[in-house]
């Protein structure tokens, strides 16, 4: 069992930025990948980046490539998404997820293939 738990958002500007985190705890993390997913009101939510927890290996959505970068740190358990440069539209609540999934990153885009989730932390942008 893995547990995920979410920090780190709130409102802020256009072109501002945030930082979230996802603490992870109950198993040894070392075979998962974390995902970073959004869902805006009235919207499915999306995949945002995914990041492979051992080598460090990263894939991003169009939408936040160049923008938004997801790392971990091992020593803490913790997965990370920096965001800036941030718009209107990227106003959503944020997940973290987490799966043991073996594959090519750019294939874990789906929520259904994720096994655990955090309980999601609100981002507003304002223009």
């Amino acid at each position: 069992q893995v547990q995920l738990v979410e920090s780190g958002g709130g409102l802020v500007q256009a072109g501002g930025s945030l930082r979230l985190s996802c603490a992870a705890s109950g198993r040894t993390f070392s075979n998962y990948i974390m995902g970073w997913f959004r869902q805006a009101p009235g919207k499915e939510r999306e995949f945002v980046a995914a990041i492979r927890w051992s080598g460090g290996s990263t894939y991003y959505a169009d939408s936040v490539k160049g923008r938004f970068t997801i790392y971990r740190d091992n020593a803490k358990n913790t997965g990370y998404l920096q965001m800036n440069s941030l718009k209107p539209e990227d106003t959503a609540v944020y997940y973290c997820a987490a799966a043991n999934f073996r594959g090519v990153l750019r294939l874990a885009t789906r929520s259904q293939q994720y096994d655990y989730w955090g309980q999601g932390t609100q981002v507003t942008v304002s223009s």
